[in-house]
């Protein structure tokens, strides 16, 4: 099991298309159970493939999306998504925040993605980045 003390990332270029999303689920999901992280696989996998998806489908471009994994200092494990566009996601607050709860149109077909994210997630926001921006989450240690 990795050292919490002891910062470790791992970084991975996506191609800015729909293939991105089952790519970021299968390199989630085989990051975390190639060094044992003690988290839930399968909400990793969920949110991770939410947040390939919103940056596919939201931004424009060719250029590629960064999936970066990384274990915080208290055990969990952050996730980011690196794209070029520099505007904040739809539904953040001003400091990058998912706003207070909501609910998303019933009949909507999309609009889940963020409530997702702010149900299952320890803590979730997004951060401008020099090249654009970073939408992350962060999930616990899962109980053993």
């Amino acid at each position: 099991m990795p050292d919490p003390s002891h910062a470790a990332t791992w970084r991975f270029a996506l191609p800015h298309t729909t293939a991105a999303v089952p790519l970021a689920r299968a390199l989630i999901r085989n990051t975390l159970a190639d060094i044992g992280a003690p988290v839930d696989g399968d909400t990793a996998e969920l949110l991770t493939a939410e947040l390939v998806a919103n940056a596919v489908r939201h931004t424009t471009g060719d250029e590629p999306i960064e999936l970066v994994v990384e274990l915080v200092p208290t055990g969990g494990w952050q996730v980011e998504v690196h794209d070029q566009d520099p505007n904040p996601p739809g539904g953040l607050d001003s400091l990058g925040r998912p706003e207070g709860p909501r609910r998303p149109d019933g009949l909507a077909e999309s609009g889940r993605g963020l409530l997702l994210i702010r149900t299952l997630s320890a803590d979730a926001g997004y951060r401008p980045t020099p090249y654009g921006k970073a939408v992350w989450f962060v999930l616990p240690p899962a109980d053993d």
